[in-house]
């Protein structure tokens, strides 16, 4: 007889370093590199080797962060990742509302985004009816959501293969961008001159430059998510080194993909097109294969969207269940699965949000620009706050065990610290009508926790 749920078992150490990485390059490499490289290289820099500095800086800055994780989670293993991080350095009532705004807006705002991304990348290539991205949205969700409840072994194991098939994909836009520059062939022409993606992209007016700070903004969007990985530094095999060396190897693979990917954009398209282009990936592809090229590119693209929403899935999950552990009124989203090593009541939750919010979108035709409108407050503020946790948790419990230590320490904390401020105050800026949905989102967080603690108190 299978074992019964049971909220009193806790996670196993059964995962390896293989596994860490997969999650933490899956959160990091989505559709979203394919849609931020255009808009970050609009920067106001004359030269391409700025465009590339940036991402050197942001993948830079990433890795300190990585490095910060590392250290907080083998010191502090707990499913709850960053979550259990902010809770022990600031108290439940931030815990509660880190894990909320995931849960609400960071999660599964991503997981509607996401959805809805792989949804147009299919019908773009085939006839779906007017309601058949949406459809295809949310079956998605539903698939993904039954494959991460039949348990770990499932989830983990498509995540290890994805991953695999995401990095093959960027490693063949980046061939050809390297095959296009040691034949001497002359940059793909200007989206004017292409069909299919890119010369719908030609209907837009001429770009306009955009600041330092505003291209950063897409730049930590497209590596954001690496910070989920710690989420399971409790079943990692490896305590000592297991989730640095997932962090580290994760956050490496993620810069050098990233850098490669957008080297090929400006070389094989060149700067103007590149910006210009709302499909560079499929204009490059296109350019060199032909069709074949472009349909290849989308599959790769639907890929990475799928690794995404699965990851999220993994890293989410344990989220909700590690607050629903510490709040007495959440019970109910508390069990794990002891025989299949899942937070199941939580994957279930996390769906059901989801296709709320892809039916929010189906409705309002614009759920996608409004998700990516307050995810970025409201993540790099708590992203914030997770770097001082290191901090704080150096000086409150200098007798804790901590197998890794943040090497150069505190420049590299106060480094991410001040880049974390800087994106943050930037997205803020850019994105107003984003941050003032994300704090009312916050507020009605606040508002849960009251109620919810009323009700405990009755009980």
């Amino acid at each position: 007889m299978s074992a019964l749920p049971s909220a009193q078992v806790a996670p196993r150490r059964r995962l390896g370093v293989a596994h860490a990485v997969s999650v933490c390059v899956g959160m990091v490499i989505g559709a979203g590199i394919f849609k931020s490289t255009p808009l970050a290289a609009a920067v106001d820099l004359a030269a391409d080797a700025g465009v590339l500095a940036l991402w050197v800086f942001g993948g830079a800055m990433s890795l300190a962060g990585a490095l910060c994780f590392a250290e907080l989670a083998a010191a502090f293993p707990d499913p709850g990742g960053d979550y259990f991080f902010l809770r022990k350095a600031y108290g439940a009532e931030a815990g509660f509302l880190f894990a909320w705004s995931r849960f609400a807006v960071i999660h599964t705002g991503s997981m509607a985004m996401l959805a809805f991304s792989f949804g147009d990348y299919l019908a773009a290539i085939a006839d779906v009816g007017p309601y058949g991205s949406a459809a295809i949205a949310a079956a998605t969700i539903v698939a993904l959501a039954a494959l991460n409840l039949a348990g770990l072994r499932f989830g983990i194991g498509t995540q290890l293969a994805l991953m695999f098939v995401v990095i093959a994909g960027l490693l063949l836009v980046g061939g050809t961008g390297l095959w296009l520059a040691s034949a001497a062939t002359p940059a793909a022409p200007s989206a004017a001159t292409l069909g299919g993606a890119g010369a719908r992209a030609t209907t837009a007016p001429a770009f306009s430059t955009i600041s330092v700070g505003a291209a950063l903004v897409y730049v930590f969007l497209a590596y954001g998510g690496w910070s989920d990985a710690a989420t399971l530094s409790a079943e990692m095999r490896d305590r000592e080194r297991g989730m640095r060396r997932a962090l580290v190897i994760g956050m490496s693979v993620v810069t050098a993909l990233y850098l490669l990917v957008n080297w090929a954009f400006l070389h094989g398209l060149g700067r103007d097109a590149f910006v210009a282009s709302n499909a560079p990936g499929a204009d490059l592809m296109r350019h060199v294969l032909g069709v074949p090229g472009e349909v290849a590119i989308v599959g790769v693209v639907a890929v990475t969207s799928i690794t995404s929403m699965n990851a999220i899935f993994i890293a989410g999950a344990r989220t909700t269940y590690a607050a629903a552990r510490d709040t007495e009124s959440l019970f109910h989203l508390r069990h794990w699965h002891a025989e299949r090593g899942t937070p199941y009541r939580a994957i279930v939750a996390i769906s059901i949000v989801s296709l709320a919010l892809v039916a929010l979108g189906t409705y309002t035709r614009g759920g996608f620009a409004t998700m990516v409108d307050y995810l970025s407050p409201v993540y790099w503020l708590f992203l914030t706050m997770s770097g001082v946790a290191l901090l704080v948790l150096r000086r409150r419990y200098p007798d804790a065990e901590r197998p890794f230590r943040v090497p150069l320490y505190p420049y590299v904390p106060l480094a991410f610290i001040a880049s974390s401020v800087y994106v943050f105050w930037s997205s803020v800026a850019y994105v107003r009508t984003g941050a003032v949905v994300g704090v009312a989102v916050l507020a009605a967080g606040a508002v849960l926790l009251v109620v919810l603690r009323a009700l405990g108190r009755r009980r």
